[in-house]
C-alpha cells in the first residue's frame, strides 16, 4: 500500500504536540496528530502546575483547580524560605485533551494507541494498537514524543540525561496556597515537593539515579513526615511517575523534521517544569510547519533561534547549576543550606554569575 501523502506529521497528542497540530492545521495544513496511549493525557504522570502566563489555555481547556501564591522551600537545616510564586494547579489529563480537542477543532486528525516504528528521511512507519502497520509520508514531521523521543532517535540524536519521579496523590487536610520545595541530600539530583490541588496534593520526589536508585523509601519518609505536619491524611490515593529531561536544548531542526517540548529538550533541567515550553514551542513548530511549507527555506532554523533566545539563557544557567550540584551529593556539603541555596531559583544565589 502507498503511503499516506500529509502536509504534516506530529508524533505525540501531549501540549506539544497538540499544540503544533493545532497552530498548523489553523493554517490550513492537512494535519495527523498520533499518540501512543489509548486516551490522550493518560496516565498523568506530571505533578500538575503551571504559572500564570499560561491562564489563557487554562482557561480554553477548563482544566484550572485552585491558584497558587507563593512557594515554600525548606532547607537541609530545616530553615524556611517563602517567596511569592503565583500560577495555576491543574488537571493535567483535561488540560491535555483539552488541547487535543482544539487541534480537532482546527482540523487535525487525531489518532490515538498509534506507535511511531521509523522514519527514513521521507516516510515515517506507524502501527495501530489493532497491530496494523501502515506508512504515511508527510511534508514536514514533528517530533513531540517526550524526553525517551524515538523522532530524535529516528533522526540521530543520543538519549537524553533524565531524572526520575514517583509521585502520591494525597488528601489533603485543609485549605493550601503554597507548593512547598523540599531540597534534601535525601533527593540527590531533584527535590521533594508537595502541591496542593484543592481536596487532594500532589507529593513527590524527583532524583538522579546515579546518586539514588529507589526512590520508594525516601517518598515514603517524607510521605510520614508531611502526616506527622497535619497537612495532608495518611491515605494513599494514587501513584505515578515518569521521566524528566535534565541535559538542556538539542538541536531542534534535523532537514524536515522538528522537534518540540520535551522531545527538543526544553524542560527546565532545576526545576523540571516543562508545560510552557510545551505549548509555546508546539506552537511555534506549527506556525513555522506552515511557513516552510509555503515556501519560506529559513522558517524552521528561525523556529529553532526563537526557541533559544526564549529559552536558551534559563536552560544554560540551570544545567550549569545541576553540574555543580553533582559535585556534592552524597558529600557533607549537600546538607549546607548554602550550597543548596545555589542551586534553586527562589534564591539570589542562584543567579549570581
Amino acid at each position: 500500500m502507498n503511503p499516506l501523502a500529509i502536509d504534516v506529521l506530529v508524533i505525540g497528542a501531549g501540549p506539544a504536540g497538540a499544540a503544533a497540530a493545532r497552530a498548523a492545521a489553523a493554517k490550513g495544513l492537512a494535519v495527523i496528530c498520533v499518540d501512543r496511549c489509548a486516551e490522550v493525557g493518560l496516565p498523568v504522570q506530571c505533578a500538575e502546575f503551571v504559572p500564570m502566563p499560561l491562564l489563557r489555555t487554562v482557561h480554553e481547556t477548563d482544566s484550572r483547580v485552585q491558584d497558587v501564591a507563593g512557594m515554600l522551600t525548606v532547607l537541609p537545616s530545616g530553615l524556611q524560605h517563602h517567596s511569592a510564586f503565583p500560577g495555576i494547579m491543574i488537571d493535567r489529563a483535561r488540560f491535555d485533551q483539552g488541547l487535543a480537542k482544539l487541534a480537532q477543532a482546527a482540523g487535525a486528525q487525531l489518532e490515538t494507541r498509534c506507535q511511531f516504528l521509523a522514519w527514513d528521511g521521507e516516510v515515517a512507519r506507524l502501527r495501530r494498537g489493532t497491530g496494523e502497520a501502515f506508512t504515511v509520508r508527510p511534508r514536514l514531521l514533528i517530533g513531540a514524543d517526550g524526553p525517551h523521543s524515538l523522532v530524535a532517535e529516528a533522526v540521530g540524536l543520543p538519549h537524553q540525561e533524565v531524572v526520575y519521579t514517583r509521585q502520591y496523590t494525597v488528601p489533603l487536610l485543609r485549605p493550601y496556597a503554597d507548593t512547598d520545595i523540599f531540597l534534601s541530600d535525601a533527593f540527590p539530583g531533584g527535590y521533594g515537593w508537595l502541591f496542593p490541588r484543592g481536596p487532594v496534593a500532589n507529593l513527590g520526589l524527583g532524583a538522579d539515579r546515579h546518586f539514588e536508585d529507589n526512590l520508594k523509601l525516601p517518598l515514603e519518609q517524607l510521605h510520614r513526615q508531611m502526616v506527622a505536619r497535619g497537612i495532608i491524611g495518611e491515605a494513599i490515593l494514587g501513584r505515578t511517575g515518569g521521566a524528566i529531561p535534565v541535559g538542556g536544548i538539542r538541536r531542534m531542526v534535523h532537514g524536515n523534521v522538528v522537534l518540540a517540548g520535551d522531545a527538543a529538550g526544553l524542560t527546565h533541567p532545576i526545576t523540571g517544569a516543562g508545560i510552557p515550553a510545551a505549548v509555546i514551542s508546539g506552537e511555534g513548530a506549527g506556525l513555522a510547519a506552515a511557513d516552510y511549507l509555503a515556501g519560506d527555506g529559513d522558517a524552521l532554523e528561525s523556529y529553532a533561534e526563537d526557541m533559544q533566545d526564549q529559552f536558551g539563557p534559563a536552560l544554560a544557567r540551570a544545567v550549569q547549576r545541576r553540574k555543580s550540584l553533582e559535585a556534592v551529593w552524597r558529600q557533607p556539603a549537600a546538607q549546607e543550606d548554602r550550597v543548596m541555596r545555589s542551586g534553586w531559583i527562589a534564591f539570589d544565589e542562584y543567579y549570581a554569575a
